[in-house]
């Protein structure tokens, strides 16, 4: 892990198309901007956490009702 330190309004770039900008500090909170591209997926860690576990959950096989005694064989 990298670790920087920056100041308010400074910021930091991740390749040559990402911007993370700090943009605000008051007591323990600190509020940052982030510049990419559309194609460049930016979402808080819980939302990020939220959604692979839809994807995960969506990518299971699904449980079929047993049907066996459906039809005269």
């Amino acid at each position: 892990m990298l670790v920087l330190t920056r100041r308010e309004n400074e910021s930091i770039m991740i390749g040559d198309e990402i911007e993370v900008k700090l943009l605000d500090v008051k007591d323990k909170q600190v509020k940052v901007g982030v510049m990419a591209p559309r194609h460049v997926a930016v979402h808080r860690r819980e939302v990020y956490d939220a959604i692979q576990a839809e994807n995960e959950q969506a990518a299971a096989p699904a449980e079929l009702p047993d049907i066996t005694g459906m039809f005269p064989g």
